[in-house]
């Protein structure tokens, strides 16, 4: 299916280049048309030598429902040239060979380079922020939050022990990252700040003003020293072990894939989107009585 308008736009403002997720009709859940667009975008702000700061927004209402599982978009069989590893395409094979290679390209593999680009890189999220969407911000260095910002990782209802960028206890910490995933609810953008995933939390109306004037601020630091910073913090955080976790947690995510499929209809455990949504609002009505 050809959509009308681009996946994801492009411009450079100065010395910041705006990365714009652009499928707001489908709260910009994350097809690998997006995906790939996206990847070709911080490819080419890495490479701009005018671009000191790199920004990711979202057009509409909400930054991402996650992963595209439902919308008339999805393109789950489709072949994209693939960059992120030497796996190959999954179109055309099944079982663990399909998921396993194509989830190691599109989710783990790109948003662990994206992670390295040698740039600062700010997440600026309102609305939803849901599962597939944490790991696009959880990639940038910093998150900037409307105050009408929520976030939630709820695919333990499919049984699978979260997203595939594991960066849950980093984030967060261990028993936020606990909490977060066994109920799988909303924390809204004050909590998320008070567990350490959101490093500021502003109207939405003063959203887009905050988060130019915290790039333009960023922007007049040496673009080397910002890249070695960015390389040392990094470092730090794969030597407290999440590089290594990840990979653990990616195995054990594809065990449960490999489950659902066995014993039920689907690696997704009989779920897509309007599941999901039903289930929440189901458990959100009990609790209110």
């Amino acid at each position: 299916m050809t959509e009308p308008q681009p996946p994801v736009l492009y411009e450079v403002v100065d010395s910041t280049a705006y990365v714009t997720l652009n499928r707001p009709e489908y709260r910009n859940a994350q097809n690998s048309a997006m995906t790939y667009a996206l990847d070709r975008a911080f490819y080419d702000a890495a490479a701009d030598d005018e671009v000191k700061v790199v920004v990711l927004r979202a057009a509409g209402k909400h930054f991402s429902a996650g992963h595209d599982i439902g919308t008339p978009g999805r393109d789950v069989d489709t072949s994209f040239d693939r960059r992120a590893g030497l796996w190959w395409d999954h179109v055309g094979k099944s079982g663990a060979e399909l998921r396993y290679a194509r989830e190691s390209e599109v989710y783990l593999g790109m948003c662990r380079r994206w992670r390295e680009l040698p740039k600062p890189v700010i997440a600026q999220v309102q609305g939803a922020c849901i599962a597939g969407g944490l790991m696009l911000a959880w990639v940038c260095d910093f998150i900037v939050a409307s105050d009408d910002a929520f976030f939630a990782d709820p695919v333990v209802r499919m049984g699978i022990p979260g997203v595939e960028y594991f960066a849950h206890p980093w984030a967060m910490g261990t028993r936020q990252a606990k909490e977060f995933l066994y109920l799988g609810e909303r924390i809204d953008a004050a909590r998320a700040r008070e567990w350490g995933m959101v490093n500021r939390v502003v109207p939405r109306d003063r959203l887009d003003a905050e988060v130019a004037d915290l790039a333009g601020r960023i922007a007049t630091m040496p673009r080397l020293g910002l890249a070695l910073t960015k390389k040392a913090i990094n470092q730090a955080e794969d030597l407290m072990g999440q590089h290594a976790g990840m990979d653990s947690v990616f195995g054990l995510h594809h065990v449960a894939h490999a489950h659902n499929a066995e014993v039920g209809a689907d690696s997704l455990g009989g779920h897509d989107a309007r599941s999901m949504r039903d289930a929440r609002r189901a458990t959100e009505t009990e609790e209110s009585k």
